[in-house]
């Protein structure tokens, strides 16, 4: 059914929810896994601050620590995915939107499912705050399975290992 899966993850704990669903799937039918994360482009109130403090390239500081989280991301996913019995590739798509990011990389790595995670906001957060999951759902070519928050819109809590029996019993 699907043999290229790519799971975006930001950081966050509802993310690794969505890691852990992604594993899951992966391993269940043996299907290749490719772990992306997005850094937004550079800020520039915050870019315009650092300089005010005398940071001599602000852009280059803002680059140098989004890319250190990116890899801090990607490598606390990796080893999850080595924990869950999954071979995974990583992909750190820099300067785009999240929702840009997303659809680039599952273009890049030819994925055939997207797995993303939603707070599920409603109302004024969500229309002040968007959300990166419908975003993808709605441009995306290939089908997108959107993991969840409690109704509230928080983050649920997970455990950031993957459960390999889940589905089994679903």
């Amino acid at each position: 059914m699907y043999r290229r899966i790519l799971v975006a993850i930001d950081g966050s704990e509802l993310a690794s929810k969505a890691l852990a669903h992604g594993l899951a799937l992966a391993k269940s039918l043996s299907a290749e896994v490719t772990i992306a994360t997005v850094t937004d482009r550079w800020p520039l109130v915050e870019v315009a601050a650092q300089a005010d403090m005398g940071v001599k390239d602000p852009v280059g500081y803002y680059k140098s620590i989004a890319d250190k989280r990116a890899r801090l991301i990607l490598a606390d996913a990796t080893r999850t995915a080595q924990e869950a019995g999954v071979a995974s590739a990583e992909m750190h798509v820099e300067g785009h939107h999240p929702a840009e990011g997303v659809l680039e990389a599952a273009k890049q790595s030819a994925a055939d499912l997207i797995v993303v995670a939603s707070h599920g906001r409603r109302g004024i957060s969500r229309l002040l705050l968007g959300s990166v999951a419908q975003e993808v759902a709605t441009r995306s070519s290939v089908p997108v399975l959107i993991v969840r928050g409690d109704a509230n819109g928080s983050e649920t809590s997970c455990s950031k290992r993957p459960d390999p029996s889940y589905g089994e019993n679903q």
